[in-house]
């Protein structure tokens, strides 16, 4: 009940659309209910008329039945018309705003978040889940009242009829209310485990598919045959409980709707033979019940669709509660201007409350305009202290600060703008190269692109390319190599001109002429910027103004190459280990 309210608040911009489309629906639904008071008056006050001659017979027939034409022909069709077109923009405006609504939460979450939840799942509740709940709108707010509407009419009209026939006609009602009492709950938890389990195959597909060289390289195709028939079974398994009950619903439903006709036939023939009522009285109140069982009927079918889009809705804002690990204070600032004063004091970090600390106590300082490079074997901490410098983590204890102030007490939007990231694998999306460097700066012109192309040494290869900066890279740009893709990445970060700049493993695992032209682009990108550096390869570090050597958390040695160098101490062996003065020096690979 809860999230129903929660949904409702969604819905509220909308209750006037809504009003008026149960107007309009009231009177599609109204119409047709004069058709078995037509059929009554044609059998009793027309055909069995003693009292009309056949002429006069015919041309009343013929004026009821061009009024009849008239309605159904010219004002119906209309009326249904703006029926369902209000219905479905309303139903599909609300999940406009509630997708952009998650879309804007997703973006909050934090990266342990997704570092646990596959994509495909939250795929699934943002596309299917929200998808499913808009039979809430469709039926709960609008079906129901005009179905409602209806049975209230019919029977309304009925008793002006013949009270005891309409006894008759609504005495297995009790049925349907217990049908629908005894069948709801179990149908909702079935719903959600189908909807589990279907967003479980999706994440799995997901992950498959992105994974497709994997599998084709490792010839696991048999293998992961199996893993998916596992998957889809369960969710085939889940389905077919979920069908099971529904069926049985409809089992029951139906035995009722066929029951109550036929209770009605046998009152209305007899009250006919003894000459209680008119033929054309018991026809209308056959043709009632159609009116009456068939709204009901939809009412039954529309608790099934509900208890469906309440589950969805249950997945729904179970996801929207999913909590922000990285929160800006109440009284957060906006960080405007930055001169790239970095402190780390005494920081502490582990990616769980029940995992190793990753960085344990560790304190630097690190000036305005200098580079640090960070290096040690991997697990050390590299990657996750500058992981801490934009807070897509925040640390357990000490802190960290930007030119003095804490970067808990400014915006993180505002932090994450100042500082400029290129890293091993930077994802491009798949449009145009043009759309993915102008990712660092969306307003800038393009004589400014192609400035920060021709800086990322980029503008050459793109040129080359089949349609130059409108070329389409493909998904992740897979059409673009590993060089291309860091040329394009290091020139969005030129675009955006941050004063803070992270490279992490930015010119690892490529060639040497991809590496060289890279290696200039970067050092261009660093002038004059408080640069942070992880790297593996350490010739492409010596340049530092220090190295900060991590293991275990920890800083076991800092200095500038030459001095530690000189020190002879954990620096050293990995400088010996990666024989550096080699023409062809081997990659430490960790």
């Amino acid at each position: 009940m809860e999230n129903i309210k929660r949904y409702i608040q969604f819905v509220k911009p909308y209750r006037g659309k809504i009003a008026l489309t149960i107007a309009i629906g009231i009177l599609k639904f109204g119409i047709p209910l004069l058709l078995p008071l037509i059929s009554k008056y044609v059998i009793d006050d027309i055909i069995n008329a003693e009292n009309m001659s056949q002429s006069a017979k015919i041309d009343e027939l013929l004026w009821i039945m061009g009024g009849a034409l008239f309605i159904f022909l010219i004002v119906r069709p209309p009326i249904e018309y703006a029926r369902q077109y209000l219905a479905q923009w309303t139903g599909n405006t609300i999940l406009y705003d509630i997708r952009n609504k998650l879309f804007d939460h997703i973006q909050r979450l934090s990266l342990r978040f997704y570092s646990k939840t596959k994509t495909g799942e939250v795929i699934s509740r943002v596309i299917h889940d929200v998808e499913q709940t808009k039979n809430f709108v469709i039926t709960g707010l609008m079906n129901i009242w005009l179905d409602m509407f209806t049975i209230v009419i019919a029977i309304i009209i009925m008793l002006t009829m013949n009270v005891w026939l309409t006894i008759v006609a609504i005495s297995l009602f009790p049925l349907y209310g217990f049908a629908v009492k005894f069948f709801y709950t179990k149908l909702r938890d079935l719903t959600k485990d189908r909807s589990q389990a279907l967003a479980e195959v999706q994440g799995h597909l997901h992950e498959r598919v992105q994974g497709m060289p994997v599998i084709r390289s490792f010839a696991l195709e048999d293998y992961e045959q199996d893993q998916f028939n596992d998957q889809n079974a369960n969710f085939l398994d889940k389905a077919l409980k979920h069908t099971s009950w529904n069926a049985k619903t409809f089992s029951v439903t139906s035995t009722i709707t066929d029951l109550a006709p036929i209770l009605v036939i046998a009152f209305a023939g007899y009250q006919v033979i003894v000459g209680s009522i008119e033929v054309g009285t018991m026809v209308a109140f056959i043709g009632y019940m159609d009116r009456v069982y068939a709204p009901l009927r939809r009412l039954v079918n529309s608790s099934t669709v509900l208890t469906q889009s309440i589950a969805s809705m249950d997945r729904v804002f179970e996801f929207m509660d999913e909590d922000y690990d990285i929160k800006d204070n109440p009284n957060a600032k906006t960080l405007t201007h930055v001169d790239g004063h970095i402190t780390f004091d005494n920081i502490s970090f582990r990616y769980d409350d029940d995992e190793n600390l990753v960085l344990k106590d560790l304190t630097l300082d690190v000036e305005k305009g200098e580079t640090i490079a960070l290096v040690g074997m991997s697990g050390g901490g590299k990657s996750t202290l500058i992981s801490l410098i934009p807070r897509f983590y925040d640390v357990e204890s000490g802190s960290i600060r930007v030119d003095g102030t804490d970067i808990k007490d400014v915006e993180a939007r505002s932090l994450r703008d100042k500082i400029g990231m290129v890293l091993q694998d930077n994802i491009l999306f798949s449009e145009s190269v043009a759309m993915n460097i102008k990712m660092g700066n969306p307003d800038a012109t393009d004589e400014e692109m192609i400035e920060a192309a021709k800086a990322a040494n980029a503008h050459e290869f793109i040129m080359g390319l089949t349609d130059g900066y409108n070329t389409l890279v493909g998904e992740r740009g897979v059409k673009l190599s590993g060089g291309q893709k860091q040329r394009i990445a290091i020139a969005r970060v030129f675009l955006k001109n941050p004063p803070l700049l992270i490279l992490d493993e930015a010119t690892s695992a490529l060639d040497l002429e991809s590496e060289h032209l890279i290696q200039e682009a970067l050092e261009k990108l660093a002038a004059d910027r408080t640069t942070f550096i992880v790297a593996h390869r350490l010739s492409t570090i010596t340049h530092a103004n220090r190295i900060v050597l991590i293991e275990d958390g920890m800083i076991k040695e800092a200095g500038s190459h030459e001095e530690l160098m000189r020190r002879k101490g954990h620096y050293y062996d990995l400088y010996q280990v990666q024989h550096l003065d080699d023409p062809n020096p081997e990659y430490l690979g960790t």
